[in-house]
């Protein structure tokens, strides 16, 4: 029989599942709509963000719920812990999401200074970071959760790369700054969601093996 903590383990896991796949969905939409200049797709992702926001209060109850009903230890205690920050970190990526939205529906307006094929590029590793994150945390794999976190700095370097860029169409006509500016954000808040994907990643290490990673420290390890 199970036992009502594991089910109400399985319902937390399973509405993260559900906002991961909201978030997936923003972020794609909203490189889309920058990429197509599609005006209508960037005000979607804005429309829908209340659904992840939703999500996240209701996952953050249902985590309190079950720290005071079960007062779980051990390995159960862990996943509650990684899946309270998990859902925070979810919910800031969904909130980026539109931030890259407003962007596209601010350029979409304007003829583009440059083809977007550096952004778009970055954003593929980053999405493959985000998928990669939520499938380590399903299905408790420390490998995978040890790659996205290294493909951390590789996501840096390319918004270095593309910065760099863009201060050139700057300095080369002041007409480029708005626009620039604009391609910058975006590309921040893409590093941004790579960051989470790190956080998510160094979640579930902490949830599988009992070790916090953050901050690039010494690994410490948590007494199982």
């Amino acid at each position: 029989m199970e036992r009502h903590l594991d089910t109400q383990i399985k319902g937390i896991k399973e509405s993260l599942i559900k906002m991961a796949g909201l978030v997936e969905s923003a972020i794609d939409k909203a490189i889309r709509a920058l990429k197509d200049r599609d005006v209508d797709l960037a005000q979607k992702v804005m429309d829908e963000d209340g659904a992840i926001n939703q999500l996240e209060i209701d996952v953050e109850i249902e985590c309190r719920s079950l720290l005071a009903r079960h007062q779980p230890v051990a390995v159960d205690l862990r996943f509650v812990m990684a899946s309270t920050k998990i859902n925070n970190d979810l919910e800031r990526m969904g909130d980026h999401a539109v931030n890259i939205a407003q962007k596209a529906l601010a350029l979409g307006k304007s003829r583009p200074i440059k083809p977007y094929i550096d952004i778009p590029y970055m954003a593929g590793i980053v999405q493959s970071m985000v998928k990669d994150s939520i499938d380590a945390f399903v299905e408790g794999d420390v490998a995978k959760a040890q790659n996205v976190c290294k493909n951390d700095d590789v996501v840096d370097g390319l918004e270095v790369q593309i910065n760099r860029e863009l201060i050139t169409y700057m300095m080369e006509d002041p007409k480029n700054i708005s626009q620039a500016l604009a391609l910058s954000l975006v590309a921040k808040n893409l590093e941004r969601i790579a960051d989470l994907s790190t956080n998510i990643g160094e979640e579930v290490i902490y949830m599988v093996e009992a070790k916090t990673i953050k901050h690039h420290f010494e690994d410490v390890h948590i007494k199982k």
